[in-house]
């Protein structure tokens, strides 16, 4: 089930639903990892607006039924388009399959690496990675990441550049956002530094928006 196929499920979802859409996130990751970058910030917005995360399929979230408890007691309501009446309890039954299915898939590649490396064949990747090429990777994923939060801060951006119109200060402001229960995009709380980051790395905004606090 590529991307497409996912954003036109949970967009069917939505609309069916009578909901407001209001963002997507995406994983490069395997499903079976529990380190998911794009699923942390969907938890972190959702928790944010009080609203639902809304997945294509239960075992695109995670293959890892920890994970999944986590993401339970984490208490963002969330729903699979491919099971939306599905319960606790059977979304944990899903991904203890969903788990299961992945440790089996895992052992037999082990396998079939372990009878190709018997027969002679070479594996792993090739040593062409110069310390030019590691030097090209390092920026290249330094510029997604400064990317993905100039993404991420888009909508709070406008808000911190109004503040800093009034004359408040880089602490000031930080101070406002975390009394209005405002996070960082790593759910801690903000500083002088982050929001000058944040006003630095911002594209200009044509008008300053008002504050927007979850409903």
């Amino acid at each position: 089930m590529g991307l497409e196929a996912q954003e036109a499920a949970i967009a069917a979802h939505v609309a069916f639903s009578g909901c407001v859409f209001v963002k997507t996130y995406q994983d490069v990751e395997s499903g079976k990892r529990n380190a998911r970058p794009g699923l942390a910030l969907a938890i972190a917005h959702a928790k944010r607006l009080r609203a639902t995360l809304v997945i294509a399929k239960i075992d695109r979230l995670a293959r890892n039924v920890a994970f999944v408890a986590n993401l339970m007691e984490s208490k963002v309501k969330f729903v699979a388009c491919d099971m939306p009446q599905a319960n606790d309890m059977t979304i944990h039954i899903i991904a203890a399959v969903a788990q299961g299915e992945a440790k089996a898939i895992s052992e037999r590649t082990k396998v079939a690496l372990a009878a190709a490396k018997a027969r002679g064949v070479k594996l792993g990747a090739p040593h062409h990675l110069t310390r030019e090429g590691g030097l090209k990777g390092s920026r290249l994923g330094a510029a997604t990441t400064k990317r993905n939060a100039v993404e991420h801060y888009a909508y709070i951006a406008p808000t911190i550049a109004a503040y800093r119109a009034e004359g408040l200060g880089y602490l000031a402001i930080a101070k406002r956002l975390n009394a209005a229960g405002e996070e960082t995009r790593n759910g801690k709380a903000w500083n002088a530094a982050q929001v000058r980051r944040v006003l630095l790395e911002a594209p200009p905004a044509e008008q300053p928006l008002p504050f927007r606090a979850a409903a």
